[in-house]
């Protein structure tokens, strides 16, 4: 049977990009504004860490369950199923304000967004050409970054009390799945998608793994403690979001060039310099905390942490036909996922010691860097014994 996906057409591509930078502006502004809102709501401010490690859990669990929904109804209808089920939990937490609620909603949340993740990226990485699926990636990273940028300044526009962010957030949901509903034939047609065996899997670049896996430990604590971290240094709430606003941009600002760059020099190379990156990074910022120091420091944090999941899932998927991309696009969110949960709580950790969660980021970047740097050079001694 051929495997080989048949291309839809050309400018099909802003159907998921449009939708998800929609999605993306909800998220973001979500994001920032649970750890804040958690006071007003009567509840405990340590509950932050919880709500984002159980929201990683939930995207843990659905990225294992992803593939079978997109082979039965294809990502155009797996988009909008996900996107509705993400709204229905922000409905949740509007009207319900107990811990165990917003625990729950956070879960089916996490969950709901894996499938949202996992359809996007299957959709612009199904194609043959390298070229073409950094080329997407980078559209979908800048697309999915830029979005998440608009949605911090809702901190300052809209709030952190009472239902209207969420009036707003679930507004902006049910915007997001517009494109997908009015675009029918524009989702991608492979004739049948291929699951990785076990052997495959564990066969997948193992650099992959840990850049998807570190990615989601320094993402899960940006988005789930980082607001909170800088709050501690000002409470003008303005500020903060400008702050997360500025990490979310400098991610950005890197994704054309990672996308050129990433198919001139070695990936695992690459996931080592943006390692770096970010620990030159969290070193300027523990060594002054003015606030424009803040903002060129949080940055490159931002240049560095959203640079690994692109470049690592774009190694993950070199040499991979169109028909195994759902599959492995799967298994580095899983990957992913794993990082997420954890992230956050060994974050909290930190933040309660001297050097607060800039010195984890630091501690975490520095050990990827080193790996990858070893990675590398195994590489090419492999490549050179052959």
């Amino acid at each position: 049977m051929n495997t080989h996906a048949t291309q839809a057409p050309r400018n099909s591509v802003w159907v998921p990009v449009s939708g998800l930078t929609i999605f993306a502006i909800a998220s973001g502004y979500l994001m920032s504004l649970l750890p804040l809102t958690l006071e007003s709501h009567q509840l405990p401010t340590n509950a932050a860490s919880w709500l984002a490690s159980v929201y990683y859990l939930g995207l843990l669990f659905g990225a294992m369950l992803i593939e079978p929904v997109i082979n039965k109804i294809g990502h155009r209808l797996s988009f909008v199923s996900f996107i509705t089920v993400l709204t229905v939990s922000v409905a949740l937490m509007m009207v319900n304000h107990t811990l165990t609620s917003w625990l729950l909603s956070r879960f089916v949340a996490g969950v709901a967004v894996a499938g949202v993740f996992v359809v996007i990226e299957s959709w612009l990485l199904i194609g043959d050409s390298k070229e073409e699926r950094a080329k997407n990636l980078g559209l979908y990273m800048t697309s999915l970054y830029g979005g998440t940028t608009l949605g911090q300044f809702g901190i300052g526009l809209i709030g952190t009390t009472g239902a209207l962010p969420f009036i707003v957030i679930i507004c902006l949901l049910a915007m997001a799945t517009l494109p997908a509903m009015a675009g029918k034939g524009a989702q991608p047609k492979v004739e049948h998608h291929v699951s990785l065996s076990l052997r495959q899997i564990l066969g997948l670049s193992k650099p992959a793994m840990v850049g998807c896996m570190v990615s989601g430990v320094v993402m899960g604590s940006i988005y789930g403690l980082l607001p909170l971290a800088l709050q501690g240094n000002t409470t003008n709430d303005d500020r903060i979001g400008v702050l997360m606003a500025v990490t979310v941009l400098g991610g950005m600002v890197i994704q054309p060039i990672i996308g050129k760059v990433s198919c001139r020099i070695s990936k695992s190379v690459l996931l080592a310099l943006m390692s770096l990156l970010g620990v030159f990074a969290m070193g300027i910022y523990l060594i002054d905390q003015s606030y424009s120091i803040q903002i060129v420091s949080l940055a490159l944090l931002g240049m560095s942490a959203f640079a690994l999941y692109p470049i690592a899932i774009t190694l993950a998927c070199d040499g991979l036909a169109s028909a195994s991309i759902v599959s492995a696009t799967q298994v580095m969110l899983f990957c992913y996922s794993i990082g997420s949960a954890l992230g956050p709580l060994a974050a909290n950790r930190f933040m309660e010691s001297q050097y607060g969660l800039m010195g984890f980021f630091f501690a975490v970047l520095l050990s990827t860097s080193v790996y990858m740097l070893i990675a590398s050079l195994r590489t090419k001694s492999t490549v050179v014994a052959q």
